[in-house]
Parts: C-alpha cells; sequence; structure tokens
C-alpha cells in the first residue's frame, strides 16, 4: 500500500473515531437523569463494539479502495498505451511527411539550379546565341527533310547565318537569324517606375531597331537570298513585349523585310514551307510525268496494232483450218468410196466410172471445190 492510500485510510479512522465519540455523547445526554445508572462497563462494551465496527469497515473499505485503484491504475495504463500508439502513428506520419518535404525540397534546389543554370546561358551573348541557334535546329530539324535546310552557311559576303531555308525562286533561300538583344529586355523588366521604364524602353528598341539592321544588311542580299530575312526570338515574352507595346519596331521589321518570329510561329512557318516546297515538286515532276503518260499511250497503240494484226493472223488461220477441212473431208469421200469398191456394194457401171467424174457431193462437199 502507497503512502497515499495510508494517509487516507487515517482520515477515515479520525472520522469514524469523531462519529463514534459523537453517538457515545447523545446517547448519554438522552438518558438524561439515568446517567448515574450507566457503568463503567457499558461504556467500554460499546466502545469496543463500535471498535470492532470500525476495524470491519476499515477493512471493507481498504478493499473497497484498493480495488478502485487498481481499475484506475488499469484505465489509466490503457490510455497511456493508447495515447502512446497514437503518438507513434502521428510521429510515423509526420516523419513520412518530413521526407515528401525533404524530396520536394531537393526538387526545389534542382530546379534552383537549373534556373541559375538558364541565366547564366542567357546572360552571356555567346552562349545565348547558341541557346536560340540549337533551339532554332530542332525546331527546323523537326519540320523539313534534309536537304531543305543547312545551319552555319557561308553567304557570298562572307557572313555565316545560322539557319539557311533552301527555296525554289521565287521567293528564294530565306536566312533565319537566331541570336536577339536580352540586357534591354531584362533591364525593360526590372524597371521599378514609369521613368525608368521609358528610359529601359528606348534602349531595348534600339537595340531591337540596330539588330533588324544589321540582319536585313547581312542576310539580304540580291540574286542570292530572298527578298526577306527572320529574326528567331527563342522567348515568346520578347515577341508578346514588341508586339504589344513596340509597334514602331515591328513597323521597321516589315519596312527593312525583317520578319521577326517566335517558336510558335516558325513551326506555322515551317509547315506552311513544307507544303510550298511539296507543291514546287509536284509541278517539278508533272513534266516527267506528262512524258511517261505519252509514252505509255504509244505503248498502248502499238499493243493494239499488235493484237489487230494477230486477229488478222487468226482470221486467216481459220479459213485456211477450213480449207484443210474441206480438203480432208474430199479425202474420207474418196476413201469411203474406195472403200465401197472393194467391197462390191456399187454396180459395175460405177466400177467403170472414170475417176473424178461428178458423182454428186460427197459429205456435204462441194464439187467446185479442191
Amino acid at each position: 500500500m502507497n503512502m497515499e492510500t495510508g494517509l487516507i485510510l487515517v482520515i477515515i479512522s479520525i472520522t469514524v473515531a469523531a462519529m463514534a465519540i459523537v453517538a457515545l455523547f447523545w446517547i448519554v445526554r438522552a438518558r438524561g437523569a439515568q446517567t448515574e445508572a450507566v457503568t463503567m462497563g457499558e461504556i467500554m462494551g460499546l466502545i469496543k463494539a463500535m471498535g470492532e465496527a470500525n476495524a470491519s469497515g476499515h477493512e471493507q473499505l481498504r478493499r473497497t479502495l484498493e480495488e478502485r485503484l487498481e481499475a484506475a491504475s488499469k484505465r489509466l495504463g490503457d490510455g497511456l498505451n493508447l495515447h502512446t500508439e497514437k503518438t507513434g502513428e502521428a510521429m510515423k506520419q509526420v516523419h513520412e511527411r518530413l521526407a515528401v518535404i525533404d524530396s520536394a525540397q531537393q526538387n526545389l534546389t534542382d530546379l534552383s539550379n537549373q534556373v541559375v543554370g538558364l541565366q547564366d546561358i542567357l546572360s552571356n551573348k555567346q552562349a545565348r546565341g547558341a541557346f536560340g541557334e540549337v533551339q532554332l535546329e530542332n525546331l527546323v530539324t523537326d519540320a523539313l527533310p534534309p536537304s531543305t535546310y543547312g545551319f552555319q552557311e557561308t553567304l557570298s559576303n562572307g557572313t555565316r547565318a545560322d539557319c539557311v531555308l533552301h527555296l525554289p525562286n521565287p521567293p528564294g533561300s530565306i536566312v533565319i537569324d537566331s541570336k536577339f538583344p536580352l540586357e534591354s529586355y531584362r533591364a525593360l523588366q526590372s524597371a521599378t517606375d514609369d521613368d525608368a521604364r521609358k528610359v529601359a524602353g528606348r534602349s531595348f528598341s534600339a537595340d531591337v531597331k540596330k539588330h533588324i539592321v544589321a540582319i536585313a544588311e547581312k542576310y539580304i542580299i540580291p540574286g542570292e537570298t530572298a527578298e526577306s530575312a527572320l529574326m528567331f526570338l527563342p522567348s515568346e515574352a520578347v515577341y508578346a513585349e514588341l508586339h504589344a507595346n513596340f509597334q514602331n519596331v515591328i513597323e521597321e521589321s516589315q519596312r527593312r523585310r525583317v520578319y521577326i518570329v517566335s517558336p510558335s510561329t516558325v513551326m506555322a512557318m515551317l509547315n506552311t514551307v513544307r507544303a510550298v516546297l511539296k507543291d514546287v515538286r509536284m509541278r517539278e515532276q508533272a513534266g516527267v510525268i506528262q512524258t511517261e503518260v505519252m509514252k505509255l499511250l504509244n505503248d498502248v497503240r502499238l499493243l493494239d496494232q499488235r493484237a489487230e494484226k494477230l486477229e488478222t493472223h487468226f482470221q486467216q488461220a481459220d479459213k485456211d483450218i477450213k480449207k484443210i477441212r474441206i480438203s480432208t473431208g474430199k479425202i474420207i469421200g474418196r476413201g469411203d468410196k474406195i472403200e465401197e469398191i472393194q467391197l462390191g456394194e456399187e454396180s459395175p457401171a460405177d466400177d467403170l466410172a472414170p475417176t473424178g467424174a461428178p458423182t454428186g457431193k460427197p459429205h456435204g462437199i462441194s464439187a467446185n471445190e479442191p
């Protein structure tokens, strides 16, 4: 029995004793005048009986308290075990979610590194040009056959073009340039107020116009290339910014016949070029096809003539066969006649008839026929 249980039992015992004393007091008072008759033996007997009753109640109370304390301890232990299990499950879920968060954080870190790498590429002019060339090369190779384009070709004026589309005249070969002014566009995007935006906008417009003029001077060569060229922007954002807020740049590009394209618009243009090349090839082959058809018609005519001659030969052969049948019929008739003579079935006058004399038409054969 622990300390708390003993303390509770002591308190209960004191309470019971106090109640016994109070009961004794009321008994003595109730007797009143008979107090003298109460002997010490009766008082001691009463106290003894109360003590025994107190001891019996104390033992029963102790057992009851122990049972209840044991039940409470069991419930408390079960509750603690259940709480421990739930806490363990919650901690397991927390660990799983922390693992997911760690994985997502790692993905974010990798993405940040890739963005930083892309930023490094785009911050360097030479690397940015290579990035645009790779993207343009992927688009062109996916849309056109290899014989219709070339990369890094040198023109007659000594300039090297990023991409040349070999088209028949007209329009001729079209040059596509894949470089673009990104620094001024970044300054435009990072402008915090209207004044800074205006300054950055003027710089961006001037840089793009300068690049348009350079493309027109280097890549539009009369007699060698088409009368227009293309400036490829590998960023849809730059393309949208030009068409939304820099109409003067678009007008300058159209005046110089340097048309600005983005990945989406250049794909549509390449599909159109593929259709044009297919139509041109069909026209180029139309003469060859017509010549072959004429040869085929001549062969058919010759075949018809030979079939006609073969039919004539068949008709002549049929006539010859009929004549042969006539001759064989006569031979068979004469043989029958000879056989009849040998058997003696004919009269002597018939036997003395000269050979070849008209004897009628044997077996339906005319005597005039050979």
